[in-house]
């Protein structure tokens, strides 16, 4: 087998802003794994909050055996984005070579399209207004937050889009006080979900704290191993692929967090249409969907995902999977 990896960049349609700062373009790595005439696609976003970069996941990308299997990718590398990559990129193969789709090998039923949340970029409350006015006609928005001074944000974009559903992501930025300030506030809002309000290495402040909305981990849940210091402190687990290591992670972090009790949500990095196309699997009956990076992006994959009023559909063969 064959492993390839490429550098791809795909352009913003506006400046994206979050609390870590701003970026005009979505660099990723792309993944191919070439067998007996197939070739199965993955793609990554390295991310610096995770010590990331392009070069060291494209150095773990190139340490793997070329006779490697998903078995034994988990063995070989960590959960991340360099193990995502090649994870899909094999589920891909073996769905080719198969002739089957990878919902089938899965054990999974056929994939139907979920509503998505739409993420407004951090701004002034003006300009926040001015997005959710842009925007007021998709039933979920997503706001990035993260500032001791949120509160008008959150009033400029709910009278922007009064009749959306709001969740809110801090990225960490708030302090605990800066959150119960807030909490209060969040249901008169309209806010269904706050994703991340502490830092994940200071969120048991969040122990006893009253949780008015439901909160989700993102930052502090990667993987099953992950869920063993979410109790008392989280409703939801925010399951991305680059953080789970790749879809054969992402589907036993489901099944492990539903046993549990936790609520799922399914989000990504901003990435195109392959990255988003393994996640559309997990989607399917999670309390929130965040797959809309292809929508914040000016350009795309050939065959990129399909967007409308239904939400964001699965992926055709010609995609991925």
């Amino acid at each position: 087998m064959k492993i390839t990896v490429s550098h791809d960049i795909f352009r913003f349609a506006k400046v994206f802003t979050i609390s870590r700062g701003s970026r005009s373009q979505a660099k990723v790595l792309s993944v191919k794994v070439e067998r007996n005439g197939f070739t199965g696609r993955g793609e990554c976003v390295p991310y610096a909050r995770y010590n990331e970069t392009l070069s060291s996941v494209e150095k773990d990308i190139n340490s793997l055996p070329h006779d490697v299997d998903r078995a034994g990718l988990a063995d070989l590398l960590p959960a991340g984005a360099a193990r995502n990559a090649v994870d899909c990129a094999l589920w891909d193969l073996e769905a080719k070579t198969a002739g089957k789709r990878v919902w089938q090998l899965a054990g999974l039923p056929e994939p139907k399209p979920e509503i998505t949340a739409y993420t407004l970029s951090l701004d002034s409350p003006e300009r926040m207004h001015t997005q959710a006015l842009e925007h007021a006609f998709r039933p979920l928005l997503k706001i990035k937050l993260g500032t001791p001074d949120d509160m008008p944000r959150l009033e400029a974009v709910r009278a922007g889009a009064p009749k959306s559903d709001i969740i809110v992501d801090a990225n960490e930025g708030w302090s605990p006080e800066v959150y119960a300030d807030l909490a209060p506030h969040l249901i008169s809002l309209g806010v269904k979900l706050v994703e991340q309000p502490l830092a994940a290495g200071q969120d048991d402040a969040l122990l006893g704290m009253d949780r008015p909305v439901p909160v989700c981990a993102d930052e502090s849940c990667h993987d099953r191993v992950s869920l063993e210091n979410l109790a008392g402190k989280y409703d939801v687990v925010n399951i991305k692929l680059d953080k789970t290591g790749g879809l054969t992670e992402a589907l036993a972090l489901r099944q492990k967090s539903l046993e549990l009790g936790y609520d799922v949500m399914v989000g990504c990095m901003v990435g195109s249409s392959l990255a988003m196309a393994p996640a559309t699997l997990i989607a399917q009956g999670a309390i929130i969907t965040d797959l809309d990076g292809p929508l914040l992006l000016a350009e795309d994959r050939l065959n990129p995902l399909k967007f409308d009023e239904a939400g964001v559909h699965p992926p055709s063969k010609d995609l991925w999977g």
